[in-house]
């Protein structure tokens, strides 16, 4: 494993954050395609295969880094911030919706860590980004947010995004929480991690929390998020007038009037 690159941060903002990473010589930070806002002079963007932690063993080890990205549904690219320049100098990294930005050591937390796809931002440079499948079927079959999880690997520091409200819990060995899928940002590998089905036909039918929700079983830490990227997207689609080609109550009586009072007759 490659020396990890040491570099010091600020989170600005609260409800939409961006981190200011700040690179001494030679330090680098690697980031997901289109995660940057801003960078100064000095800093130079390269597009590699992978996540960077690869290099040294070729474009074979490369090759196979950018396969696990793929596998997960991200792109096959990264893209790594250099500072080429001699001072100190400043890369940011904008969230990509309402939540929070995690810093989170993984030297701290015994060198791992399993995070939904879509939560990582940006690390640095020698952080491995790899796959981690959930150990049983079930999960991955009826888990909702896939089954395949982001293996965040190293002694560096990753930078997570939670949407919504933050919370961070350490599960005693035992202690059973059962969580909505789509709420789940990561957890230390020490966490068993499956899916139970709603108890009762009623609750499963009319709860209006789905069929399955998530058991996360200690001992560990974990990172939760109040608003999921899926149920923000839903909440907006649902709330669009736009939503299909004629609106919410497409097919409906009030769908059907209110188009031909605005002289859409398509």
């Amino acid at each position: 494993m490659p020396a990890m690159h040491e570099i010091d941060y600020k989170i600005f903002g609260d409800d939409m954050q961006f981190v200011e990473v700040e690179l001494d010589p030679m330090e680098a930070a690697v980031a997901e395609a289109g995660g940057m806002m801003y960078m100064e002079d000095g800093i130079q963007m390269e597009t590699i295969f992978g996540d960077g932690s690869q290099q040294n063993s070729g474009f074979l080890g490369a090759l196979m880094g950018a396969g696990k990205r793929l596998i997960t549904g991200e792109s096959m690219f990264m893209t790594v911030f250099q500072n080429r320049a001699q001072g100190k100098k400043r890369v940011a990294f904008g969230a990509p919706y309402p939540g929070k930005i995690i810093p989170v050591h993984l030297s701290e937390v015994g060198g791992e860590l399993l995070a939904q796809k879509d939560s990582f931002l940006c690390a640095a440079k020698g952080v491995s980004l790899g796959i981690a499948f959930t150990k049983r079927f079930g999960a991955g079959l009826f888990g909702g947010e896939g089954f395949i999880l982001q293996r965040l690997q190293g002694d560096g520091l990753t930078f997570i995004h939670a949407g919504g409200t933050l919370l961070q819990r350490d599960l005693a060995p035992g202690e059973l929480l059962r969580v909505d899928t789509g709420c789940i940002v990561a957890f230390q590998p020490s966490v068993d991690y499956n899916i139970e089905t709603v108890g009762g036909i009623k609750s499963a039918l009319f709860g209006g929390e789905g069929l399955f929700f998530a058991t996360l079983r200690g001992p560990g830490k974990i990172w939760l998020q109040s608003l999921p990227l899926s149920r923000l997207a839903g909440r907006i689609t649902a709330a669009s007038p736009m939503t299909g080609r004629g609106g919410r109550e497409e097919g409906s009586l009030l769908g059907g009037i209110g188009r031909l009072l605005d002289g859409d007759n398509s």
